[in-house]
């Protein structure tokens, strides 16, 4: 059987007129690119780095790279490869050459993303892997239950071991290159051992079923081009030159890959930025870019460096802080666009006061009252570093009717583990609600199948009853038996005793809230599913938990959410954008704000601690990512006080605010509000003596953030040495003896929460029952006595 069956077809294809018109002369195209981008377009022959910072115009000058081998006659279009990672990006490219040369590209078929490339090349080759041509590609969901039949087999516990932890470990396998019978015994022992052994019969049963999943689209050619020196052979002639956008999201599979199709001819041009590697936790392997010149030698490496997006100041900031990953090839961007806004940086009391500020600032950036244009909501984003930080954002916007999208995700609370929580909470608060008792009655697993579930529910029918008394009623008739009786008669105590404290006094509604997610499970199906999404789940839930801080009762929680999902503008022209960093990559926005720069939040703690340096180097690549959205405004933001775990924390500023460049960034919050402990230091600072009196900073004082060591040192810093010269944080000074001058009882004011009563004392920190604003953790300086401020107790 011939491996070019439409071999013809292809070298029929027309060939473009710009190529047998305009060859023989300069292309117009090529004025309109910098000098960088023309000499990496025009750099036709053997291996090329184009080292792309972001807004640089990497896709302008990638396509452009493709119109002139086409106008030049250096190769036809059928002899080009070009991949990349997502199908808007590919479409993009089309468009972009077809504009380029004038003309539709639908005769470059080998344009497109590396799954799209490699199910067409696979469908040819098959049968040298066992496959039939016209396999079948497995989703998620087909894939788990496959692999939930191969574990029962094995008689192996499935709550212990879940498939999904399965699926994780061989997903990361094949993007790694590993075959079972590559696998190393290092990683055959996963999975209680049987790791290594479940995933050869895994493959063996996708070979029977003639299926494959997405990892094989890459790791079957793999194998082909290794074992079969011809047709490798003949896809390095076809493919004479190849090109590879978002280079430093390989993994280790592609990688492979590409080299193999590259080791002859090695015309390949590689397009990328090591500073914008952030997808490490999906197995991209930034290595691959940064050792591009030693496995391609000779290569030629590009820097593009001249950014179209961003002003000078955004820039300065982004560079100050990537500077300090060691790891990197190097690379400063710059802006014929001379001035502009300077990084603007603001800390808050809380997180809640720092969604109140950014609610408040949009909407006075919206009108254009801040000495700047006026910015339309869509010119507007926030990128978070952990979706549970949405939270407080969607709360307040909702409650002010102020537009927003949620960008590559749904809404916090249309969150899959969040409308399970909230149909618990209605069960307890009323045990009527169907609905919410046909949402929870086998989440998490409890052997209630639908046939068990169809039982409830004629129970329920027949004697004009609630689904929950019909589950009773079935229990006490017998009518269910085995595991799944005993779980509804656990579920059905549970919603009774749960619903009776709800009505007495004897525990808050926030203690309530953990226990029914951890009594009934719940909580514990989180913590054991070994998925990369488990923990941001468990941390949503967290974030519902400190949700319930602001209301009385579950019941007022629960009004309030029904009522301000409702009143939701889903029919708004304009909405400002919400998303995490990651779903931020390759977007742009007039204005950005980032919030949550503290350590623990970002850098993420739990990246430091699994993947140490590597971990806090991925994760200031994504600040330079986020830094890097802002075309004209980028606001900086962090919080004093973090709720964690039901307990008032005080949050060090990030470590990457230490590493800004003191002249890019312009400090919003004036230093008085900041407990400064030595008076003349912080004023001395050059950013604070910049601070003019204004509207904005008029808006800071109003936010009564924290007393901190971390601040003191941040302040310290900007006047010895500037933001940009980082020092050890083990030289941190806690003033560890400061002492309250109240005591518990006392009757006290805060100018921004009110009048309260002190509840608890620790150093010079008060737990103090503010009358309206609920328990607050305030330092004892910002409090004075109630006599003091005129108040009459009661």
């Amino acid at each position: 059987m011939s491996t070019f069956d439409d071999a013809d077809a292809f070298e029929a294809a027309v060939t473009p007129l710009s190529q047998r018109a305009m060859s023989a002369r300069a292309a117009p195209y090529l004025d309109d690119l910098n000098p960088a981008q023309r000499e990496a377009v025009e750099t036709l022959d053997g291996p090329v780095l184009m080292l792309a910072g972001a807004g640089t115009g990497k896709t302008k000058a990638l396509t452009t790279r493709i119109a002139h081998l086409l106008t030049t006659g250096r190769a036809r279009s059928n002899e080009i490869l070009a991949v990349t990672f997502t199908n808007k990006a590919a479409r993009e490219m089309k468009n972009r050459v077809g504009r380029l040369l004038g003309e539709a590209v639908e005769g470059v078929p080998w344009l497109g993303t590396f799954h799209a490339i490699g199910v067409k090349l696979l469908r040819r080759h098959a049968e040298l892997v066992g496959l039939k041509s016209n396999f079948t590609i497995l989703d998620t969901d087909d894939q788990l239950r496959l692999l939930k039949q191969l574990i029962a087999a094995e008689n192996i516990d499935e709550k212990r071991w879940p498939p999904r932890m399965l699926s994780g470990l061989i997903d990361g396998w094949k993007n790694r290159a590993y075959t079972p019978e590559s696998l190393p015994a290092s990683e055959a022992g996963a999975f209680n051992h049987r790791g290594g052994e479940l995933y050869a019969q895994y493959q063996d049963r996708l070979k029977t079923l003639n299926a494959v999943d997405f990892g094989d689209l890459l790791l079957h050619m793999v194998t082909i081009f290794q074992q079969n020196d011809d047709v490798l052979a003949q896809y390095q002639r076809w493919f004479k030159y190849i090109l590879v956008d978002e280079y430093q999201d390989t993994n280790v599979a592609q990688y492979m890959w590409l080299r193999l199709l590259a080791s002859g001819h090695k015309n390949i041009c590689c397009v990328g930025d090591d500073d914008q590697s952030i997808y490490g936790w999906r197995g991209a392997e930034v290595g691959n870019i940064l050792r591009f010149e030693k496995d391609f030698e000779g290569a030629k490496v590009v820097r593009l460096e001249q950014n179209y997006r961003s002003t000078e100041h955004i820039l300065g900031a982004a560079s100050g802080v990537i500077e300090a990953n060691k790891g990197r090839l190097g690379k400063t961007l710059f802006t014929e666009a001379k001035g502009g806004e300077k990084v603007r940086l603001i800390g808050h009391w809380d997180g809640e006061e720092e969604a109140r500020w950014i609610g408040e600032e949009i909407e006075a950036m919206q009108s254009g009252t801040r000495g700047m244009h006026p910015f339309s909501l869509n010119q507007m984003a926030i990128l978070v570093r952990a979706s549970h930080q949405m939270r407080a954002f969607e709360d307040r916007f909702l409650t002010i009717g102020l537009p927003y999208r949620v960008i590559g995700g749904p809404r916090f609370y249309e969150r899959l583990e969040i409308r399970d929580a909230m149909a618990y909470f209605r069960l307890v608060v009323s045990s009527d609600d169907d609905l919410a008792f046909e949402r929870i009655v086998n989440t998490p697993k409890r052997g209630l199948g639908d046939k068990a579930q169809q039982k409830i529910q004629m129970m329920a029918r027949t004697n004009g009853v609630s689904l929950f008394e019909g589950a009773k009623l079935l229990l006490a008739a017998k009518g269910l038996t085995g595991k799944g009786a005993a779980e509804l008669q656990k579920l059905v105590d549970g919603l009774d005793r749960w619903g009776r404290i709800q009505r007495g006094t004897e525990m808050s509604h926030i203690e309530l809230a953990e226990m029914v997610l951890e009594e009934s499970g719940y909580t514990e199906m989180w913590q054991n599913d070994k998925t990369p999404e488990a923990p941001g789940r468990l941390d949503n839930l967290k974030e519902l938990i400190k949700a319930l801080e602001q209301f009385e009762n579950l019941q007022g929680f629960l009004e309030h959410i029904a009522l301000v999902m409702d009143n939701d503008s889903e029919d708004a022209a304009e909405k400002v954008s919400v998303m995490t960093l990651h779903a931020a990559k390759g977007l742009e926005f007039p204005a950005v704000f980032l919030p949550g720069w503290e350590d623990g939040l970002f850098p993420s703690q739990r990246s430091m601690d699994e993947s140490g340096l590597k971990g806090l180097e991925e994760e200031r690549r994504l600040a330079y990512v986020g830094i890097t959205r802002a075309e004209e405004v980028c606001t900086i933001s962090f919080a004093g006080n973090r709720r964690v775990y039901g307990q008032w924390q005080s949050s060090m500023p990030s470590r990457f605010i230490d590493e800004l460049p003191e002249e890019h960034v312009e400090v919003l919050t004036p230093p008085g509000l900041y407990g400064h402990q030595g008076g003349n230091a912080a004023t001395a600072s050059p950013v604070m003596a910049a601070l003019g009196e204004s509207d904005l900073q008029e808006k800071a004082a109003n936010a009564n953030v924290y007393n901190s060591p971390g601040w003191r040192r941040l302040q310290e810093r900007q006047t010895r040495r500037g933001m940009s010269q980082p020092r050890e944080s083990a030289n941190i000074v806690i003033d560890a003896q400061a002492i309250s001058a109240f005591t518990v009882g006392d009757r006290v004011f805060h100018q921004k929460f009110g009048y309260g009563e002190v509840a608890a004392i620790e150093g010079d920190k008060l737990d103090v029952a503010f009358d309206k604003a609920g328990t607050k953790k305030v330092v004892s300086k910002f409090i004075v006595a109630a006599e003091s401020a005129g108040d009459v107790p009661f």
